[in-house]
């Protein structure tokens, strides 16, 4: 197969023209970056706010331009708008505590995102809500921990934060030298969520862009010290937190999470390819809420059915990492800040996420290969 390179995609590129003045992409200043890894392609488009609607033909045109390319396996191109630095100066979270609408700044487009010390880190994703992917999550980091990692635990919903219930957090993080922020530690793990900062009651009204900057700056601007995993409990769907993280930092693959029935496995499948069309390796699939068991006579229902996410994995060609039943005692321990790993860890639910959290550091662990390399982004 033909090797893509940069220089090829952005000549490919060179053939579309801005509709507004007929100058070619390439030269117009919308190309914000481009990035190549085997064979696919993700080329990010920065436009006007103004006129964003109405390019939606020339996004699709440079999709279509960069696919003829030989050897291009997938090409994604998405646009990108940012007020000016003027208008909205970035703001630490841990210099100035949280920022809420025109205070927020901006996410900042470009290079990688960095995270000194932490070996490996790991996106828990899931197409759609209400599959238990948070539950799986802080399970997945608990477990982790317990086979002996160095786990790390970030809660990436910014609209719809867990963590803070989950882990039963309510202090607030501490700055460390008024530029970063002190992970708050609970049950062996080092966390951070935007719940930590903003009360629980408060929407945050934030648009694609501030979203993004605030995940940058609790991967940037968190002291996580040296961590074997850090696992990232990602929103449902695959929207500006997902490809800020796919794109920005150096994944070492993603976990995705479905229960059983066919329209969750419809939206899982949509997860697992966006992360296939940036290039990050996909860990493997959970099947959550597998059966549900009686807490009183333990007889088993499989009320959403059962082994649909297996029969997926398999024909999708990703590893299978286990299935979780449905049981009371998961989901009590969770709304009661005391995760079933945690509260529970001689219990067989318990051990159900420890064998995931053993697959998932096998395939992380193998050959010493540390993290993934970084898509590279190429910035003009």
């Amino acid at each position: 197969m033909a090797e893509v390179t940069e220089a090829a995609v952005r000549q490919a590129l060179a053939g579309v023209r801005d509709p507004a003045n007929g100058t070619a992409v390439t030269d117009s200043g919308l190309i914000d970056g481009i990035a190549v890894r085997a064979g696919h392609v993700a080329v990010t488009l920065k436009v006007d706010p103004a006129r964003g609607p109405s390019l939606e033909p020339l996004r699709l045109a440079c999709e279509q331009a960069v696919r003829t390319l030989p050897g291009v396996l997938s090409a994604t191109a998405v646009m990108t708008a940012e007020r000016p630095a003027a208008a909205a100066p970035a703001r630490s979270p841990a210099a100035h505590g949280h920022a809420h609408g025109p205070q927020a700044a901006a996410a900042p487009g470009g290079g990688r995102i960095e995270v000194p010390g932490v070996k490996h880190i790991v996106a828990v994703a899931s197409g759609k809500g209400g599959v238990g992917k948070s539950t799986t999550a802080v399970n997945l980091a608990l477990g982790l921990a317990a086979n002996g990692c160095r786990a790390g635990l970030l809660d990436a919903d910014i609209y719809g934060p867990s963590m803070p219930r989950m882990l039963g957090v309510k202090d607030k993080p501490e700055s460390i030298d008024g530029k970063k922020l002190k992970p708050i530690e609970r049950y062996g793990l080092r966390t951070m969520s935007i719940g930590y900062i903003v009360a629980e009651d408060t929407p945050m009204i934030w648009r694609g862009p501030m979203v993004s900057s605030a995940l940058e700056q609790m991967l940037r601007d968190v002291e996580w010290g040296d961590l074997d995993v850090l696992v990232v409990d990602m929103p449902p769907g695959t929207g500006d937190a997902q490809l800020t993280l796919a794109q920005r930092v150096a994944l070492a693959g993603a976990v995705i999470v479905s229960t059983p029935q066919d329209i969750a496995l419809v939206d899982a499948r949509k997860g697992l390819n966006m992360f296939r069309k940036v290039a990050v390796p996909v860990l493997g699939i959970v099947e959550n809420m597998s059966y549900f068991l009686c807490p009183k006579c333990g007889e088993r229902s499989e009320i959403f059915g059962h082994g649909g996410a297996r029969e997926e994995a398999e024909k999708l060609g990703v590893p299978f990492l286990g299935e979780v039943p449905l049981h009371l005692d998961i989901r009590v321990t969770s709304d009661g800040g005391h995760p079933i790993v945690a509260a529970k860890p001689e219990s067989s639910h318990a051990q159900a996420y420890r064998n995931v959290a053993g697959r998932v550091w096998k395939q992380l662990s193998g050959g010493d290969r540390g993290p993934r390399a970084a898509p590279r982004i190429v910035v003009r």
